[in-house]
């Protein structure tokens, strides 16, 4: 391919500034591009970290659980605690009334 010779000096100083100027235009169409990518990574790091910390703060709120350390859980232990101790002796009333049952049995069958 052969390029012509340019036969008027301001044709060839005009094309050389519309390719100077289209060149320009390339460049603040790719840093802007650019910006909108610095900006978008920035917001997604921000992102990524604040769910980061989240995410920490409900697995120690998770492991607190797990271990029964929060409030309502020490109060239902005690709670349940006091239950237990303050329950009526079942077993042990039964017990009671079946040997009373035998020797009231025993005693009968002595008597006669």
């Amino acid at each position: 391919m052969t390029v012509p010779t340019p036969s008027d000096p301001a044709a060839v100083a005009l094309e050389l500034e519309r390719i100077r100027r289209t060149i320009e235009v390339g460049f603040t169409r790719t840093d802007g591009a650019l910006a909108l990518l610095v900006q978008r990574h920035d917001q997604s790091d921000e992102a990524i970290k604040d769910n980061t910390r989240r995410l920490d703060d409900h697995d120690g709120r998770l492991d607190t659980v797990e271990r029964g350390e929060t409030e309502r859980q020490k109060r239902d232990t005690a709670r349940l605690d006091a239950l237990e101790r303050s329950r009526w002796p079942l077993p042990s009333l039964a017990a009671l009334v079946a040997l009373a049952g035998l020797c009231l049995t025993l005693y009968q069958f002595a008597t006669k």
